[in-house]
């Protein structure tokens, strides 16, 4: 089987070796999967690109049968060819049943790179590309990685951070590398190049203040704080921040929550949990426990709603759309009536496909479980 590779490897693995004719690039962190696309399209076909040597297909619109054309075409006045396959985790069953021939036997002088956030290892696709490919694996990073990650683009833009500020990055960052890596370039804009950047600086830089980040309102959400949750919203609204951004990051958390609840049931580890909300392994099970199923199901039910309300499905305003949503989670609701807008006129909520998109986030799906 061909090696498994971090991102941070696949450099070092390009200078020892030719490309191999096959990649699979997985993983849920956009930044990991760009960079490693990025650094395989300059070794095969260089940084600018080759018109004539390099083909990119998308999952949910791509053609098997054309994919495998391609790359079975020889490179015109070069050494190898790129063709590089985005949202492969939508690639029909049909379409990757397509490409299973290749697999066996790939053309030598093509680089064929597969990108996904996840794809699903019960399809005949999926198995048979894991024992052809190289695999880079793009998931999100431990905590511990995180770090030296941030550290090391902090000194890359010329930032120096301070402790107290590296912890709030980490904070209000976590899910997503890009936007660690939006913030310090705002800083190496902002701060100085002979000062320290402080928690302060970051403070100004985000427009919010420390304990508004999606965790401290999940948090205040399953203590049934109404008022706390009211007002990191208000806090997070006041500062620019989109409804439909801060539903998009509730959404991502609310997910991670269901996920770590199935691990603990699985047997897993607190350390595991504790790691992916980056807090004390020993507060882990008394958090989760604020949670129930019930409450689970019951919120991406009104994430639904909500999503659709902001969306143009209510005449209400976004904001009281949002202040109506944290009553309803910390446990404000009226028996037999339709979601309001603080406690005004109905959300007209229409009837909508068993699917619907949430910005930012997954799909969330009527009466299915996030995450599975």
């Amino acid at each position: 089987m061909p090696p498994s590779l971090s991102p941070a490897q696949v450099p070092s693995h390009l200078q020892q070796t030719t490309p191999a004719s096959i990649y699979a690039v997985i993983g849920e962190d956009d930044l990991l999967r760009d960079e490693a696309v990025a650094c395989l399209k300059a070794a095969v076909v260089g940084e600018q690109g080759d018109v004539f040597n390099s083909n990119q297909f998308y999952g949910d619109e791509a053609d098997g049968a054309e994919i495998v054309a391609c790359a079975s075409e020889s490179a015109v006045f070069a050494s190898r060819r790129l063709v590089v396959v985005k949202g492969a985790d939508k690639l029909p069953a049909r379409e990757g049943d397509a490409l299973l021939p290749y697999f066996e036997s790939p053309n030598d002088s093509t680089t064929l790179v597969f990108v996904a956030p996840k794809l699903d290892r019960r399809l005949k696709f999926t198995q048979a590309l894991i024992k052809s490919a190289v695999a880079v694996d793009c998931s999100p990073p431990k905590e511990s990685q995180y770090l030296s990650w941030l550290k090391a683009e902090a000194a890359r833009l010329g930032v120096k951070l301070e402790e107290e500020a590296i912890e709030l990055l980490k904070e209000s960052c976590a899910e997503s590398l890009y936007a660690a890596r939006r913030e310090l370039e705002k800083l190496a804009s902002y701060v100085p190049s002979n000062r320290s950047v402080t928690a302060a600086d970051v403070t100004v830089m985000r427009g919010t203040e420390p304990g508004a980040s999606v965790f401290d309102l999940t948090a205040a959400i399953g203590a049934g704080d109404r008022g706390r949750a009211l007002a990191i919203l208000a806090r997070n609204l006041e500062s620019g921040e989109a409804p439909l951004k801060i539903l998009g990051a509730l959404v991502w958390q609310y997910r991670r929550l269901w996920k770590s609840k199935d691990l603990m049931r699985q047997g897993g580890r607190q350390g595991e949990v504790a790691r992916m909300f980056r807090m004390d392994p020993s507060g882990v099970r008394s958090f989760l426990e604020r949670f129930s199923e019930q409450h689970l199901t019951d919120a991406f039910r009104r994430f639904q709603q909500t999503d659709h309300a902001l969306k143009g499905g209510s005449a209400g305003r976004p904001e009281r759309i949002m202040d109506q949503l944290m009553f309803e989670l910390c446990g404000r609701e009226r028996e037999n009536a339709p979601p309001t807008v603080s406690g005004r006129e109905p959300v007209a909520f229409a009837q909508r496909s068993r699917t619907k998109p949430v910005s930012n986030v997954r799909t969330v799906t009527r009466g299915s479980r996030p995450g599975r």
